[in-house]
């Protein structure tokens, strides 16, 4: 179960390895799960640009995001309503990239706080390349159990805040015909999930929130993609989370185990980058599960 904004739910993803245990189980009786490769070094993909990321503190893909932009030598913008956890993020990008990153801290619910993040951008920095929109809220409750404000709670920051933030970077974007912005959906939103249906029909929403955006930056340069993630483990997850749940989560991958968030991070990374110019309207699956 996710937590808000900073948060990735078991088909989003988050931050270092499964443990041992689960790992052992998640590939299934008699077979051994592929262990995950080391991280690639940075490549100066997005060298010279400017790159805000929303969610980016705590420890899963909205961090692992930032630490990649910043490796593929960015300028690295970072955004979370948790203050504290904001700063400890900002502080650990700094020290690789030699410099610490402007940390805004927003909640994507405000439509105030989005106009503000955007105005410091854009003070700072004087433009903005990149829109990595990661902020989102999950949940496990049943529709028959579901409460409206459960319900309209997701859907606010998890659909309704990318679109906040989408909206806000086109209305800069499109006027200087160059950007690029990218979502991040889930698989949930091609695939049913018990427990799930405020989630799923959020990311659902942003998907085709994506499509519908990239048909209208096209005409000014603009590009709109979305990677769809499924299991990424981090800590918050593991803790909070069913171990067997988990487990049957991971053994529905080809590769018999979780993603690591750098792996979702690196594709996030192409999406952004100038090897995908001719990417837009695009959902990218990082996961074996697209139906």
């Amino acid at each position: 179960m996710p937590e808000t904004d900073t948060a990735n739910t078991a088909d989003t993803g988050a931050d270092t390895t499964v443990t041992g245990d689960t790992a052992a189980a998640s590939a299934g009786p008699g077979v051994a799960p592929l262990v995950a490769p080391e991280p690639p070094p940075g490549r100066d993909l997005l060298r010279g640009k400017v790159v805000l990321v929303t969610a980016a503190a705590g420890t899963g893909i909205g961090f692992a995001t930032a630490w990649r932009a910043a490796l593929e030598g960015a300028t690295v913008v970072v955004s979370d309503h948790h203050v504290r956890r904001l700063g400890e993020a900002a502080a650990r990008i700094g020290e690789l990239a030699g410099e610490k990153p402007l940390a805004v801290a927003c909640d994507v619910r405000s439509e105030d706080q989005i106009g503000a993040l955007f105005d410091a951008v854009y003070e700072t920095h004087g433009r903005l390349d990149v829109l990595v929109n990661n902020a989102g809220l999950g949940g496990d409750v049943r529709l028959t159990e579901m409460t409206d404000e459960q319900w309209a709670t997701v859907l606010d920051v998890t659909l309704t805040g990318t679109m906040r933030a989408t909206r806000a970077a086109l209305r800069r974007m499109l006027p200087a015909r160059a950007g690029v912005i990218v979502n991040n959906a889930s698989v949930v939103g091609w695939r049913a999930q018990v427990g799930q249906a405020h989630y799923a029909a959020a990311k659902a929403g942003v998907m085709a929130l994506t499509r519908c955006a990239a048909m209208e930056a096209a005409p000014a340069g603009v590009r709109v993609n979305a990677v769809a993630p499924s299991l990424a483990m981090h800590p918050f997850l593991a803790k909070v989370s069913d171990e067997d749940f988990l487990a049957e989560l991971a053994r529905r991958e080809a590769f018999g185990r979780p993603a690591e968030p750098w792996e979702i991070a690196t594709v996030i990374a192409f999406l952004a980058s100038d090897y995908s110019t001719y990417m837009t309207g695009e959902i990218v699956s990082v996961s074996s599960q697209h139906p």
